[in-house]
């Protein structure tokens, strides 16, 4: 059975579900062939429209430039596309990251070179975070290939493929459209790669074709199909077997969740093995909120030294653990500080199996895997049990005295109670990782960072994308004021597409997270007023409300207004705290990422 990819509703939208490739609920029947289209719409400007809005993209995040102008008319004549232009290219592909989060691609358009190699670093993010992300480049007139010119927006010289060097690394799949005959064949590859391999593509359209028709696009679009991944069956079960055989021994085994549980769209299969195995389920901080917390086995984070209370100790301790797509990398491990041995780990990643130190099993695919050790596995509680004897409830912070200055812990209090399943949360690097890691999320509730590729600034483009996919909640950000300086710009995009995002601004005058792994000048900024600076974006035109706070009588009024008469309004909050107020778990993270990044070369 085929598996076709998300298709729009009658009001022209695509479903905001997240997900991607996943099996009809009825079997696919075969596709009749399509009406004709009339000369004046059989073009290629056309037919990318049509292909993003059959791929799951009902908003385009742009900024304009001479050489993408008659492919951004194009992609405005579509009925399914909204055109949202940005401040920069950097935003843009920000925006595309956390569009894809919350519908499951995105998509940017830019010009070439200025604009390609402004939008890079956000690209770069997707695809450290497997977020199929469509990139489209405007680029040079098709005559200008091969004729040793030298054009604007280059570095000056006749060789125009530094921009699609530059992208060969970061993307799964690059095409370069310089004529017609094959462009039906290159976007169609283009897309349909982004969506297999779930990381982005770059597509370059010469800025002369999107207008000109052509007879491969004389019909519309026949929607795409993409054959679904089946595992190996003999090599799946021998992968349940050894896992098994290793389970089987243990006395006390855990699950932990992974990042690239989105990837292999395995969410339900392990909350299916959580429920079957009775084992305590964790997860790694990239992968907040992939896993439900209210699973009744459910444990908190595990992030070595700077995990939820009593969560370490239970998987250190385990004598077998099945992490479900895990990334290990010096952020993820505290500084390599995790104390986990091979021979206890049933690694799972999206198409193998690790089981100890002993064999590996390709071509089984993770959601294959967990449903099926599901049917086989046997309950075992006793980690659980020792979980719940070892466990002390969590205490509340120190009440603040009247007009106390405002403590960070008390801030993220009263963001736990704005939580419910018609929020998501986004949080930016630094800090706010580790605040926003201590939130217990509600059923439904969603949650975003960017913790592979850390990019400060990402947050502000990444709450636009978002907010504008998931319109069923109402987003709130917590960014610090060094990573908002960075892409400040699109509050006023925000602003204009209407959202009502709740952003709070965390003002500690510099680079917390900096501060705590290795401190100097050079971690200050210049202070801004950051509520004068948005209402001089706003400048009476769209709804948004700002008010800057420092003490919780201030925040309680704040964000009262804000989910009372300003809950249709972007709402930004400037919250003041003292630089040193940190939470305890970047303390501990940052001495040991510091004490990573300082080790003496090995002799030689």
């Amino acid at each position: 059975m085929d598996v076709k990819i998300n298709s729009t509703n009658g009001n022209g939208k695509a479903p905001t579900n997240g997900t991607v490739g996943h099996p009809p609920t009825v079997p696919c029947h075969p596709i009749s062939p399509a009406p004709l289209t009339s000369a004046s719409e059989a073009t290629l400007g056309r037919h990318v429209a049509r292909r993003l809005v059959q791929a799951g993209v009902n908003d385009v995040f742009s900024v304009p430039g001479d050489f993408n102008l008659t492919l951004l008319d194009h992609l405005l004549a579509e009925p399914g596309l909204n055109l949202i232009g940005c401040c920069n290219e950097l935003n843009a592909g920000y925006a595309a990251d956390g569009y894809a989060r919350a519908r499951g691609v995105g998509a940017c358009v830019v010009t070439f070179t200025v604009g390609g190699l402004s939008v890079l670093n956000a690209i770069a993010g997707a695809y450290s975070e497997n977020l199929p992300v469509i990139c489209i480049v405007g680029g040079p007139n098709s005559n200008d290939y091969g004729t040793n010119r030298i054009l604007h927006h280059t570095i000056g010289l006749p060789d125009f493929s530094q921009e699609l060097r530059c992208f060969q690394t970061i993307t799964c799949y690059q095409a370069v459209v310089n004529n017609l005959e094959d462009a039906h064949e290159q976007i169609d590859t283009a897309i349909s790669t982004a969506l297999k391999e779930s990381k982005p593509v770059y597509i370059s359209i010469s800025c002369n074709l999107p207008a000109i028709p052509h007879p491969t696009f004389s019909r519309e679009p026949v929607p795409f199909s993409l054959n679904p991944k089946v595992s190996n069956q003999r090599g799946l079960e021998a992968a349940v077997e050894a896992t098994l055989t290793i389970l089987s021994k243990a006395v006390k085994p855990v699950m932990v969740g992974g990042p690239k549980i989105r990837v292999a769209k395995a969410k339900s299969a392990f909350v299916e093995l959580a429920g079957t195995s009775g084992y305590p389920v964790a997860v790694m901080p990239s992968a907040k909120g992939l896993v439900p917390e209210n699973l009744p086995h459910f444990i908190g984070t595990y992030w070595g030294a700077v995990s939820t209370a009593f969560c370490a100790e239970i998987v250190e301790s385990a004598d077998a653990y099945i992490f479900a797509g895990p990334i290990f990398n010096d952020y993820s491990s505290a500084g390599y500080s995790l104390l986990l041995k091979k021979e206890k780990a049933i690694i799972v990643e999206p198409d193998r199996v690790i089981v100890a130190n002993g064999p590996a099993f390709g071509c089984v695919y993770m959601k294959d895997f967990l449903q099926a050790l599901a049917k086989r596995i046997k309950k075992n509680t006793t980690a659980y049990e020792n979980y719940r004897r070892i466990f002390v409830p969590h205490g509340q912070p120190l009440e603040s005295a009247p007009k106390e200055p405002l403590r960070v812990n008390i801030l993220f209090k009263h963001i736990q109670n704005l939580l419910s399943g018609n929020t998501a949360v986004i949080a930016e690097t630094g800090d706010s990782w580790f605040n926003c890691q201590k939130l217990k999320l509600p059923e439904g509730c969603g949650y975003e960072f960017q913790m592979q590729y850390g990019s400060i600034g990402w947050s502000v483009g990444a709450t636009l994308g978002y907010a504008q996919a998931a319109t069923d909640k109402r987003v709130i950000a917590c960014i610090g004021d060094g990573s908002f300086q960075v892409t400040a710009q699109d509050v006023s995009t925000m602003i204009r597409c209407g959202q009502n995002t709740i952003i709070f601004l965390i003002n500690n005058g510099g680079y917390t997270i900096e501060v705590e792994i290795h401190d100097g000048p050079y971690n200050v900024i210049k202070n801004w007023n950051y509520t004068g600076l948005v209402d001089a974006i706003h400048n009476n035109e769209g709804n948004c409300w700002t008010a800057k706070v420092t003490c919780e009588e201030e925040l309680k009024d704040a964000i009262e207004t804000a989910t009372g008469p300003k809950h249709d309004c972007l709402c930004f909050i400037e919250v003041i705290v003292h630089k040193d107020d940190t939470s305890k778990e970047l303390l501990e993270w940052g001495s040991r990422v510091s004490a990573a990044n300082s080790r003496l070369p090995n002799p030689q």
